[in-house]
Formats: structure tokens, sequence, C-alpha cells
């Protein structure tokens, strides 16, 4: 038996040369060897900016980098061949392979066309502010670099909701478009804005029975042509559940055993992701958005955060089996559209509380691993240059969650600056079991019992950061310590 460990292989700022599938290949038997299980790799599709596109300005979802269009035949991370690869790689390494969806909008249409609109109040969608009237924008994608192949199916402003953009008037808004598939937006679950259905580009109608058919076409396309072992789906908040519900139906239909994330994200708002988990029926699992907000906090108020709290209104708390748990992401990170980066030095402390405990699926994030370095625009206007530095101890707190992180756990969330648990093991799993300590202040320790099966046994710190050893007693107890502002991973001495 091992932990599931996932791992997202790109940031917002991967170079866009094309290499990443390359480099995939290259690291597969390292990922394997760290405990991952399976890697989320970003959208593998065509965008609107072509090579330089992040594939969340979805373009062509039937082009992996094989036809010539806005400007290359490669995407941003390389060729068609080339990801086909990369997936075959990690799995002969035993390493599920999730790819990043993107289904609420499409971007960089062939051509305009003419139809009916409405103004909308950015701030409150359910408003509108203008009688219906005529309005030229893009929102005719006919792929001609494609030529038919794999769908002849053509995109026209009947599936879409919504444009940012009127082409004829040289006017950025939020234009309603009307058709025959419902008055205004789907219904969503937040209330965000009147209605969140709207985020970008052309946004999709899953009204429309023929968008839904060919977007589950694509599905069963993507699975068959990749092979890939699950979905992470992008955006779910501005998207009806109730086609995610046909649509993830129709592809287990195929694919018995697909995994699915969803993004939704809602930090601190750990209600509206239960709904959504309700909505769906449990399809898919969602990244703990809560919990995320929890640990930024964290890492910003140092002592005067309470430990305590730190997993409190979290998705894990309360949905441990459908919780994709993370630290980071390319959302996340400095200089992006929800920036709120965890402070370095609480990432370890961070980390060991996703991959040392008995809940949720962690997902470890590129830069945490590799590091990053990048230039961008802030929302001062300037130039910032951001240099992110690989967690301490990830490695190692990967091994241990590979060896030690089985069994019961015990909790100990009794001090505001001190907290900890424990992990009994598991007798399929030699050596198993683990002490853990987090603190945000000064030197502590704590009273914590292993179980019975550890007495007489001498723990010491994995991570090497406490020249103590620790007797566990007759009853399975024993004391642990943790430095200062830092964190101990305490296994069974060999």
């Amino acid at each position: 038996m091992q932990n599931g460990t996932m791992f997202q292989y790109f940031h917002w700022y991967t170079p866009a040369d094309g290499s990443l599938w390359t480099q995939v290949v290259k690291e597969a038997e390292h990922l394997a060897q760290l405990g991952v299980n399976s890697v989320w790799l970003p959208p593998a599709y065509k965008g609107k900016e072509g090579a330089n596109a992040s594939g969340y300005d979805v373009y062509d979802l039937f082009d992996l980098g094989e036809f010539d269009q806005k400007g290359s035949v490669r995407t941003k991370y390389g060729t068609k061949e080339q990801l086909l690869e990369a997936v075959r790689a990690l799995q002969s390494h035993g390493i599920q392979v999730y790819i990043d969806i993107v289904l609420n909008h499409k971007g960089g249409a062939d051509e305009t066309e003419r139809m009916m609109v409405r103004r909308v109040d950015p701030e409150d969608r359910n408003q509108f502010t203008s009688e219906p009237f005529e309005i030229e924008a893009f929102t005719k994608f006919t792929f001609p670099g494609r030529q038919g192949k794999y769908s002849d199916f053509i995109w026209d402003h009947r599936c879409f909701t919504g444009v940012d953009f009127a082409y004829n008037l040289g006017e950025t808004g939020i234009f309603s478009i009307l058709n025959e598939y419902g008055e205004g937006w789907e219904d969503v679950i937040d209330t965000e804005k009147g209605n969140y259905d709207f985020l970008m580009f052309a946004d999709i109608e899953f009204r429309n029975p023929a968008v839904r058919e060919e977007l589950k076409k694509w599905g069963a396309w993507l699975l068959q042509e990749t092979g890939i072992d699950g979905v992470r789906i992008d955006a779910v908040k501005h998207i009806s559940p109730a086609f995610y519900n046909e649509w993830l139906d129709h592809l287990r239909s195929i694919k018995p055993d697909l995994f699915a994330v969803g993004e939704y994200w809602a930090p601190g708002e750990l209600t509206l992701l239960e709904r959504y988990i309700e909505a769906t029926g449990g399809r898919m699992s969602l990244f703990d958005a809560s919990l995320h907000h929890n640990f930024y906090h964290a890492s910003l108020q140092g002592k005067n955060f309470d430990l305590t709290t730190l997993f409190q209104n979290s998705l894990v708390a309360s949905q441990p089996t459908l919780a994709v748990t993370v630290v980071d992401n390319h959302d996340t990170q400095p200089l992006q559209s929800l920036e709120a980066p965890v402070e370095n030095w609480f990432k370890p402390h961070a980390y060991a509380s996703i991959l040392l405990r008995e809940g949720g699926y962690p997902c470890i994030f590129y830069p945490d691993l590799y590091g990053a370095h990048y230039v961008d625009k802030g929302q001062d206007g300037m130039d910032h240059e951001i240099f992110l530095d690989k967690c301490a101890h990830i490695e190692q707190l990967l091994e241990a969650r590979k060896r030690f992180s089985y069994g019961m756990q015990r909790d100990y969330f009794d001090h505001p600056n001190c907290v900890g648990w424990t992990r009994e093991g598991h007798l399929d799993v030699e050596g198993s079991g683990c002490a853990v300590l987090l603190s945000n202040s000064e030197d502590g320790f704590k009273d914590m019992e292993m179980g019975a099966q550890h007495k007489g046994k001498v723990f010491i710190d994995f991570l090497g950061k406490h020249p103590a050893e620790v007797n566990i007693n007759d009853d399975g107890w024993g004391q642990f310590p943790v430095p200062a502002g830092s964190i101990a991973v305490w296994v069974e001495k060999k």
C-alpha cells in the first residue's frame, strides 16, 4: 500500500518554449521515487495565443499540438506526440495522469457574427443596463487549420451565453446573448456578482443540447486519444453543476474509474463547496480553497495565529474523501489573479499538514519542489522579478508520507502556538508510524500517544532539526519536542 500524492507539474509562468512535455518524461522516474503517484498536467490543447497560451484561453479542444493554428503547431508545452510520450512515461512508472480542462469559455474565434444582446452590470450580472440591440462579436469557430479532423462541429453565437467584447463598437463589457436556450444566465451555485455564470471571453451555453453532445464527444475522444486517468476541471463555480453530472457520467460509462477534481475557488466559504458537492452528487473532488486560506493567513500572522484553528472550516475536515489539499497553485502564486502565496517559513508546516495526516488527497505545487523565477507586471503596473524558492524539507516530507504516514490518527490541537498529531502505523508498512508537531512561536513539546505496539521503541526527528531521542513508554506514549517556529517529524529509530 502507498499513500496517494498528486503533483501539479506546471505553474503560470512555465516557459513557453515547448519543452514541458519532454521535461515530464525526464522527471517521471524521480517523481515516482519521491512517492508521487499522480501528475496534474496543464491544459494540453491550443489556446487563442497559440504557442504562448497557457491553455485557459481555450481555442480548439481537439488540437493537442497537432495542427498549424494560431501561429504554431505546438502548444506552449510541446506537440501532441510529445504529450503522448509524457503520458506513457508517467504511467510506465506507476503514475496516473490528470489533464487540466477548461470548458467554461472559448477565445480567439475565427469569424465575427451579428447577434442580439443586452448590456449587463458587471457587478450585478442579473441587472441588464440596456434594451436588446445588435452587435458584431467573435463567436464563430471553424478551426480552418484542422479542417474537420476529429470533429466538424462549428461553434457559433447560439453556443454561447455572453461575450466580453463588441467588435463593431470597439467596446469591452459584458453582453448577454439573446438565444432560444434560456433567458439570461444559467443557474450556478455562487451568487457572487448576482450570478457568476459569465467569467470571460465567449461563455459557453450548456443549455444548447448540441453543445453538450459535442463536449461529451470530445471527452470520449480525449480519453481514447491520450489514455489519461483523470481530469482537473477549471472554473466549475461558473458552470451549471447539471452539465458536469451529465458529462462525467458519460465519460465514466467509458472509463468507470476516471478521477475528477474541480476548481471551485471560494476561500473561507466552505458552505459553497459543500453545496457544490451536493449538487454534483459527489461526482468530483474539490480543491480545499478554505484550507489554503487558513495556511495563507497563518503564514502572515505568525505567532498571533491560533494553530488550533488551522483546519477550521476546511473541506478536508468536513469531506475528507473529496478534498484535494493544496499549499499553493498557479492562481495563488505572486502576480496572479488570486495571489495569496503562503510565506516560505510556513510552507513546511502546511505541507506537513497535508502530507502527514489521514484525510485529503495532497497536491504538491511545481515551484515548491523545483523553484521558479519570472518577471511580470503587478497591480501597480510595474515589472516585478519573482524568485520562488523550493520548500524546505519537501523531499523529506514526501518520503515521510511514503514510508511512515499510515494508521490511526490522534490529534493534539490543544495549544494556540503548538499542535501535533500521531499516526499509529500499519502492519502492512514496515516501520510506519510517526509523530508530527508544528510550532509558530517558542520551543514546544507534547505528550502524545503512539500506540501500545510502539512501546520500548526510540523515536528520532526524521528532519534532523531536533537532536533528542524520544522513548515510548509501556503505555505507548512519548514526550515529543519541536524547535521554535518550526516542525518536527518523529519516526522509529533504526
